[in-house]
């Protein structure tokens, strides 16, 4: 079985998220989506917490019919090879390592794992998307229909802007 390590902090999960794990599973059997930073929550970087974030991608995954998926929690542990070592001891065995983020790509990449960086769609990403959100911009187009629900069920977008003004 070939499976895949995608991993990031999902703040909120995207279109680009989405195309990324529809592309990856076009080549592997199975996707490990690591949600990073998953002890953290109600910040400007990080204003949804592990269990909304996952819910956020179980709902847009089943709606989209994905079903070879599984998600973990991964922890900030603030040492690299730390970090690198706690996903290699405590989520299946993979064999690349996907992510957009140039750090997340060294640090596997220096403790000897292979990486691939994924595609980068101009213009979308979770910290733009939350800055439209202050800002009372159009956000909802960046995300899927499913993430933009949740996210307004659960006052995600007051939550951010009461934060960004602390």
């Amino acid at each position: 079985m070939h499976r895949v390590l995608f991993i990031g902090r999902f703040q909120p999960f995207h279109n680009a998220h989405l195309i990324d794990i529809k592309e990856v599973l076009k080549e592997v059997d199975e996707v490990l989506i690591a949600i990073g930073s998953s002890q953290e929550k109600s910040t400007l970087d990080n204003p949804f917490s592990y269990k909304e974030r996952r819910q956020m991608i179980v709902n847009t995954l089943k709606n989209h019919k994905i079903k070879h998926y599984k998600i973990y929690p991964v922890p900030d542990l603030y040492n690299d090879k730390k970090w690198v070592d706690y996903i290699k001891n405590n989520l299946p065995k993979y064999d690349f390592v996907y992510s957009g983020n140039p750090w997340t790509l060294r640090c596997f990449k220096r403790h000897d794992s292979k990486v691939k960086k994924i595609r980068l769609i101009r213009g979308v990403s979770s910290t733009i998307i939350r800055d439209k959100m202050i800002k009372n911009k159009n956000w909802q187009s960046l995300v899927p229909k499913d993430i933009a629900d949740y996210i307004k069920n659960i006052d995600g977008i007051e939550r951010i802007k009461n934060i960004s003004k602390s």
